[in-house]
């Protein structure tokens, strides 16, 4: 398929699932509508995160500060702005605090990257808990001016589906690519020309502005929120966890891993929140080992592999049990101790042939 193909292809496949989310606040069940509403939530979230942390090979543990600071700053603006204008507050708030922070921490690379960014989010989540303490004399906030569930619904669908377009668009520009090149190889992009501190600093600024404004919309879910829930640093694990095992350098990874994840976290977080942490940590260490690109790079090829290497292990241990390995490493010896005395049985009659004819 030629590019124009491909692009098209994703923009109908998009607008599809737009449209069938449109559609079930219409139909659908409170419940059915809450889980669709937390899948959006990290289909945003896992989709922004992606585009930059996946293409980059930057780890980044601070979309639950982002997420957190959107939705203060949602909760304090709603009583004098409107619900879209403190969207955008908390958008743009989050992707400031994203500019200094990335300015101070994206010349690191690997663990001490992903570190200083969790420890930066406690360092903002414990920074608003004193300034509450201090200033306000109290730790939270009580939503009283709420939308309705549908403007919440609708709006969350408009983040989500934005940010998979807006993924659409930026992996074929040059933003895109230099964002590629940077998780390829940052000095060879650096010797081609390519502004490397800044292309990290915009792609990072982005991310965060999907996060700020997802959880600006957020807040109004809840009719409290304090630092210790809107700053939850499960909400940026979780984020990195439906990435990776979705693919984060694919489009459609994020999605999918987000649809399954919402479905496991309903299906066992309030029954069995254990065996809900067990499952996230198997699908994890499955999809490291078995399946690097995630699933969306599960194929008809992939399962046949799969298949052929379950025959060849169990041949193997069969051959093993029956013990045709064994009785074919002691034949084996057999010949090895044979060989030499052979040779030497060889030697000799050479010998004795020599002796006759001096004799002789």
């Amino acid at each position: 398929m030629t590019d124009r193909q491909i692009l098209i292809r994703d923009l109908l496949v998009l607008f599809g699932l737009t449209g069938w989310a449109l559609s079930l606040p219409y139909y659908g069940s409170e419940f059915m509508v809450s889980m669709a509403l937390t899948c959006l939530m990290y289909v945003a979230l896992s989709s922004s995160w992606g585009l930059f942390c996946g293409s980059t090979r930057y780890l980044s543990l601070a979309t639950s500060a982002f997420f957190g600071i959107g939705a203060y700053t949602s909760a304090l603006a709603l009583e004098k702005f409107g619900w879209v204008q403190s969207i955008a507050l908390g958008a743009g708030l989050a992707t400031v605090v994203a500019v200094v922070m990335g300015a101070a921490v994206l010349h690191l690379r690997g663990t001490y990257f992903a570190v200083l960014t969790f420890g930066m989010t406690e360092l903002i989540r414990h920074a608003i808990t004193y300034w509450e303490k201090q200033v306000t004399g109290t730790v939270g906030r009580v939503l009283a001016v709420v939308p309705e569930r549908d403007t919440i619904y609708l709006t969350v669908l408009v983040l989500a589906a934005g940010t998979v377009a807006l993924s659409i668009g930026v992996r074929r520009t040059r933003f895109g690519l230099a964002l590629m090149g940077i998780g390829a190889d940052e000095q060879r992009a650096q010797t081609l020309g390519v502004n490397t501190r800044l292309i990290k600093i915009a792609g990072f600024a982005m991310t965060a502005a999907v996060a700020g404004a997802v959880g600006a919309a957020m807040s109004v879910r809840w009719t409290y929120i304090d630092p210790h829930t809107v700053f939850n640093p499960f909400i940026g694990f979780q984020t990195v966890l439906i990435a990776l095992i979705g693919g984060a350098i694919t489009l459609w990874g994020p999605l999918i891993a987000a649809v399954v994840f919402s479905l496991l976290a309903e299906t066992l977080r309030l029954k069995a929140p254990q065996v809900y942490m067990m499952s996230l940590g198997l699908l994890l260490i499955l999809s490291v080992l078995y399946l690097p690109g995630g699933l969306a790079s599960l194929r008809g090829d992939t399962f046949r592999a799969w298949w052929n290497d379950m025959r060849a292990w169990r041949q193997e241990r069969r051959y093993e049990g029956s013990g045709d390995k064994a009785r074919g490493k002691a034949r084996v010896a057999r010949r090895g101790r044979a060989r030499p005395g052979r040779r030497l049985g060889d030697e000799g009659v050479a010998c004795g042939k020599a002796v006759v004819r001096q004799q002789r």
